[in-house]
């Protein structure tokens, strides 16, 4: 693979393929995919996951991992570790009996760090964390030796026993590895690997007073289960000194000594992809909740409507890259609408209904018409759609001053109503405000079907639900949460940014009858109007609530152009960090 035009790229598969080729770990394959449990997933972490377990795929024996990077007590939940779970589930893929946490590991890493001490390379440090800053230096001072660096090897068992045993408070003292201060990577100058934290965690609760920090628990985790390949995305690249020099000093004595791999984060438009970020707009209530359909969150674009299927297929798309880039939104929403227009079932739903009358038809007579359920897909089948005299039709599909080329409900005018008949409005009832409360029409009996029988030509064609079998639904219109492109860049703040139409709510909407068997998480194209889920929180059998996925069409440069905001790039392109375009077919969009 490559990352021309003419397709993704994925640089990573191609370097584990050349190591398997070349027998580099015996034909081992073990990749993990190691979350932190502070927050839900979203659509930047499916690309790790598609990623990971894809490399796991390439090997007959290939594996990966599920590890938890639970060394921050302060801010895990077991919330967020379900919901983890629930995602890579419902994304496909399994670890099988392979779950695990940095948590399992905390005695191992312990006695590791006592080893360390013993070998001279560690050393606990009482210095504050402002002292430790000052004496780290910056990319133009060398840091400075601290005090307690040349402490006795029995002093720092004591001390770090001590830590351990819970003897001291918070800030009193850290352990620091023993490296170099006055090396040009800021991170090998003495980092630290435990500081004192007595804050309950959520597996081991109050066992432990002392927590070990990211770049000492990640790599010999790492090593411990035996993973061979360690992906992770670019802000890791200059921890991988780091990683290796702990692992380098163990060699031999753990499992492996994986190999760092860095690949560029998924970056979409009109998004924030920042758990930091996502957990002030849920905290500050301007979303429902982490599972707010508008979140780019896992569980957000779930219950949404997404599917798995196109989320995985937009993460193969984009492809795995060493540079930084920014993918245009419209990309994915291009995958979603492939993937919903194959497998969802049509229906016809009145979203805001405006009562139609047939007066030369039958009072009590109900005609059935067959419809497909999915356009040439014979498997789908049909179902069966009443008519009656009274029927509801989208009040925007009627206008009382219609232009020229207006081809939908108006006085005089024939249209046909989808798959039943050809009506004509001939009287228009109106209520004292003016406003239109009722459409008066006469049908042509030989039109049963939606065809003329003499062959005249009517162009326009609009959905409608039988009064009498109506089913009542709550429809949620969903849009993008942001209206800028890429949020907080000209305001200074993300949160300026918001979309304030990105809901809208609407009661005694009108749905065809077979939506009375329809049950959370069910996903329907409404004709005319788009793709709808069944909500899987809120809908309940005695309160149908439906949510908007998506539009039919992008609708969303009408609408930016309504709110003014600068019109986004065409699908399949992206932006460099230098700003430059490149090109690239919706379905062969090189990576993120």
């Amino acid at each position: 693979m490559t990352e021309e035009n003419d397709g993704p790229g994925n640089f990573v598969a191609e370097l584990v393929l050349a190591e398997l080729a070349a027998d580099k770990h015996g034909g081992r394959l073990m990749t993990r995919f190691p979350p932190e449990p502070n927050g839900y997933l979203h659509i930047g972490h499916a690309k790790s996951i598609c990623l990971n377990f894809g490399l796991a795929d390439l090997a007959p024996q290939g594996q990966c991992n599920l590890r938890f990077d639970d060394t921050n007590p302060a801010k895990e939940e077991t919330e967020y570790v379900e919901s983890i779970q629930a995602d890579i589930k419902w994304l496909g893929f399994d670890w099988e009996d392979r779950l695990y946490f940095a948590s399992n590991y905390f005695e191992k890493l312990y006695e590791l760090a006592t080893t360390l001490i013993k070998r001279g390379r560690a050393y606990v440090d009482s210095q504050n964390e402002e002292e430790i800053r000052e004496g780290r230096g910056d990319f133009h001072r060398p840091g400075v030796n601290s005090p307690d660096r040349e402490r006795s090897v029995e002093e720092n068992l004591d001390l770090f026993a001590r830590m351990r045993a819970g003897e001291f408070e918070d800030g009193s003292y850290v352990l620091r590895a023993k490296i170099d201060m006055q090396s040009k990577d800021l991170k090998l100058r003495d980092p630290l690997m435990y500081r004192i934290r007595k804050v309950h965690h959520h597996r081991t609760g109050d066992e432990w007073p002392i927590y070990p920090m990211y770049d000492w628990a990640h790599g010999l985790s790492d090593a411990i289960e035996g993973i061979t390949h360690s992906v992770c995305t670019l802000e890791f690249q200059n921890h991988r000194p780091l990683y290796h020099w702990f692992l380098d000093q163990f060699e031999g004595e753990l499992p492996t000594h994986p190999q760092q791999i860095e690949f560029a984060r998924l970056n979409l438009t009109f998004w924030v992809l920042s758990k930091r970020k996502l957990l002030k707009l849920v905290e500050s209530g301007r979303v429902s909740g982490w599972d707010d359909p508008r979140m780019p969150t896992l569980a957000g674009l779930r219950r949404r409507g997404y599917t798995a299927a196109a989320i995985r297929n937009f993460c193969e798309r984009v492809g795995v890259s060493r540079r930084d880039s920014e993918v245009d939104v419209s990309l994915l929403e291009h995958a979603l609408r492939e993937d919903l227009n194959a497998t969802s079932p049509r229906v016809m739903g009145v979203l805001r209904p405006l009562k139609l009358v047939i007066t030369n038809f039958p009072e009590d007579e109900v005609m059935n018409f067959e419809v497909q359920n999915i356009p040439d897909v014979e498997s789908a089948g049909m179902r069966t759609v009443p008519f009656t005299r009274e029927l509801y039709v989208e009040r925007d599909d009627f206008m009382k001053d219609p232009p020229k080329k207006w081809w939908r409900l108006a006085l005089g005018r024939e249209v046909r109503l989808r798959g039943a008949a050809l009506v004509t409005v001939n009287e228009v009832i109106e209520n004292d405000a003016g406003e239109v409360t009722e459409l008066r029409c006469t049908w042509d009996p030989a039109s049963k079907g939606g065809s003329a029988p003499d062959g005249r030509k009517v162009r326009g064609t609009v959905h409608w639900v039988s009064a009498a079998h109506a089913v009542d639904a709550e429809v949620r219109l969903y849009d993008r949460l942001f209206q800028a492109e890429s949020p907080g860049k000209e305001t200074g703040d993300y949160l300026d940014d918001l979309n304030a139409n990105s809901l809208e709510v609407l009661t005694g909407c009108k749905l065809e009858p077979s939506m009375s068997s329809a049950t959370p998480g069910d996903r329907y194209q409404f004709e005319r109007l788009g793709y709808f889920v069944v909500d899987s929180k809120d809908s309940t059998p005695s309160r149908l609530v439906i949510n908007r996925t998506i539009t039919l069409r992008d609708s969303w440069a009408k609408l930016a152009k309504k709110l003014g905001v600068k019109s986004k790039p065409k699908a399949g392109k992206k932006k460099s960090k230098g700003g430059k375009r490149e090109g690239g077919k919706p379905n062969a969009s090189k990576s993120s």
